[in-house]
C-alpha cells in the first residue's frame, strides 16, 4: 500500500505517519530525513544544497528534491509499499511522484490530509521550538508564519490533484492522536473492504 500524509506543519502528520507505518509494517519516507541524510553523508553539491537548506531553514528546491526522491524510491524497502511524510509539497512534486511510481507500475492508494487551522499550527509549532543546525530558532514566530504562507500557496493544487484521483481522505487534525489514528484505520478498512 502506498500512502501519503499531507497537511501544514504542526498538523501531526509525522506522528500519524509513524503510527500507521508501524501498524502496516511499512517504511516511513520523510522528506526532512532525506535532506538531513544527504547533508551528513554527501560530500558533493547535493550535500551542500541540503546543508544550506538546514542552516537557513528553507526548503530544498524541487529539482534537487526530485534527485533525492528518485534515489529513495529505487530502494528495495519501498517496493511493496510505504508511508510518505512531507512530500509532495506542491503540484509539480505530486506530478513527479506519480510519474515515478507509474514507471514501477504503482500508484498512491490514500492521501490523508490532516486539516488544522492556521492558529492551531502556529500554537503547536511555537510549543515545539525546533532549532536549526546553527542553533537559531527554526520555529520563531516569523519563520513559522513564513513557512505556513508558503504551504498555503500550494495546498489547493495538491488537494485538487489527489481529489481528482479519488484517493484524498480529509481528516480533522484537531483531535487526540488516538482519535485521528482510529479514524485513519477505519477509513483504510472500509475502502479496502469495498
Amino acid at each position: 500500500m502506498f500512502i501519503i500524509f499531507y497537511g501544514p506543519e504542526g498538523s501531526g502528520k509525522s506522528t500519524q505517519a509513524k503510527l500507521l507505518a508501524a501498524k502496516l509494517t511499512l517504511p516511513v519516507l520523510v522528506s526532512g530525513d532525506l535532506v538531513r541524510k544527504y547533508a551528513d553523508e554527501d560530500k558533493g553539491i547535493m550535500g551542500e544544497v541540503c546543508q544550506d537548506a538546514l542552516e537557513s531553514g528553507h526548503y530544498v528546491a524541487d529539482s534537487e528534491m526530485f534527485v533525492l526522491w528518485k534515489h529513495r524510491l529505487k530502494q528495495p524497502d519501498t517496493q511493496n509499499g510505504f508511508v510518505i511524510d512531507g512530500f509532495p509539497r506542491n503540484l509539480s512534486q505530486a506530478e513527479f511522484l506519480e510519474d515515478k511510481l507509474d514507471k514501477y507500475q504503482k500508484q498512491i492508494d490514500f492521501v490523508f490530509y490532516l486539516r488544522v487551522s492556521r492558529e492551531e499550527s502556529i500554537k503547536r509549532l511555537s510549543a515545539r521550538g525546533r532549532k536549526l543546525s546553527n542553533g537559531e530558532n527554526h520555529d520563531s514566530p516569523e519563520r513559522i508564519v513564513q513557512r505556513l504562507e508558503m504551504y498555503q500557496v500550494e495546498e489547493a493544487g495538491v488537494l485538487e490533484f489527489y481529489k481528482k484521483k479519488g484517493v484524498l481522505c480529509e481528516v480533522n487534525g484537531e483531535r487526540s492522536v488516538e482519535e485521528i489514528h482510529r479514524e485513519i484505520l477505519e477509513t483504510l478498512k472500509t475502502k479496502i473492504i469495498k
